[in-house]
């Protein structure tokens, strides 16, 4: 095992807690259907309210087939100009994009929230719909700031459970199920790639996390076994707090990182919400366990010192979870 049963617990109880906030807000999402009468011909008539805010609405006419080779190029696009950016160290732009990402990003969890609550945000009138988003976007500033601009692993971790939800509810209805299926194997062939092949993605969360001093998924410092016994033995040498302090400043310890990227954590979510919306709860949640058990299955077999894509293997459990799902209780 890569990292200690304490800290791979944390990392698996974040996973598992973001995907179902992930599912929470694409349900609140979820259109509604309802019949109202047509003032002009006095008759009945099916309508659809899409409760997600203006400009995040996907376009009526294009098919998830249609979106996939679209959603690819934009994936591919991202990454080079994310490589540009990185080549000629222009992280003030970086760090502007991470931030209107995540204010945004919240703040359509934020508003999921809101949708909750009538009185604050009624679903069936569009001026309350962006009202409550527009108060969305205002308290996710804060936290935007907090976590962009300055280094806070507490709120660096509690603002990711509510970023890839707010994400995943946007992309969620240009997926059906073969095209989900699709995307999963092409971002695993891609992770691998990356991963064990190019090296890209550790360049790319070390550049974050060196020079941008931000990093896109979890992120769990700690010490080894070694260190903290080094750190008890300075504490029973050196009685005084002050003293323990200035000793252990001057040691040079090493800390370990335990780190899950945000595409991990997000197109399980894609997916699961996927299946919410078109097949319900039952298969939603199968998903939701079936990406738990391959992560924690990579996590149990990762040996230290190496890196491994997650994709892959959380992508083998969603799929596994599909087949039984598919086989047993559909």
């Amino acid at each position: 095992m890569k990292h200690n049963l304490q800290v791979t617990l944390i990392i698996l109880s974040m996973f598992i807690l973001t995907q179902f906030i992930g599912l929470l807000v694409v349900n609140a999402y979820s259109p509604i259907h309802k019949q109202i009468i047509n003032e002009t011909t006095g008759e009945m008539q099916n309508v659809t309210i899409d409760k997600l805010p203006e400009g995040f609405q996907p376009p009526a006419d294009i098919k998830p087939m249609e979106f996939l080779p679209m959603l690819v190029i934009s994936f591919i696009l991202a990454i080079i100009i994310m490589l540009i950016l990185m080549k000629f160290g222009l992280n003030r732009i970086l760090k502007f994009w991470f931030f209107v990402v995540v204010i945004i990003a919240i703040g359509l969890t934020l508003n999921a929230i809101l949708n909750l609550f009538p009185a604050l945000n009624n679903y069936l009138i569009p001026n309350n719909l962006t009202y409550a988003f527009f108060i969305s976007l205002i308290l996710a500033i804060p936290l935007a700031i907090y976590k962009i601009f300055k280094r806070n692993i507490l709120i660096h971790n509690v603002t990711e459970l509510m970023v890839y939800p707010g994400l995943a509810a946007v992309l969620v209805p240009l997926f059906n199920i073969p095209a989900i299926i699709i995307i999963l194997i092409i971002i695993s062939i891609y992770d691998a790639w990356a991963v064990w092949h190019s090296g890209i993605m550790q360049k790319m969360a070390k550049f974050q996390m060196n020079e941008l001093k931000i990093f896109a998924g979890f992120f769990i410092p700690y010490i080894g076994s070694k260190q903290r016994q080094e750190i008890n033995l300075i504490k029973s040498k050196y009685k005084s707090q002050k003293l323990q302090e200035k000793v252990l400043k001057k040691k040079k310890m090493k800390v370990s990182l335990a780190i899950l990227g945000g595409g991990d954590v997000v197109f399980p979510i894609i997916a699961a919400g996927t299946l919410l919306r078109i097949h319900g709860w039952v298969p939603a949640i199968f998903i939701i366990f079936g990406a738990l058990a391959g992560l924690t299955f990579l996590l149990a077999i990762s040996q230290k010192k190496k890196f491994y894509p997650a994709m892959p293997f959380i992508t083998a459990g969603i799929f596994l979870a599909m087949l039984v799902w598919r086989l047993f209780f559909f």
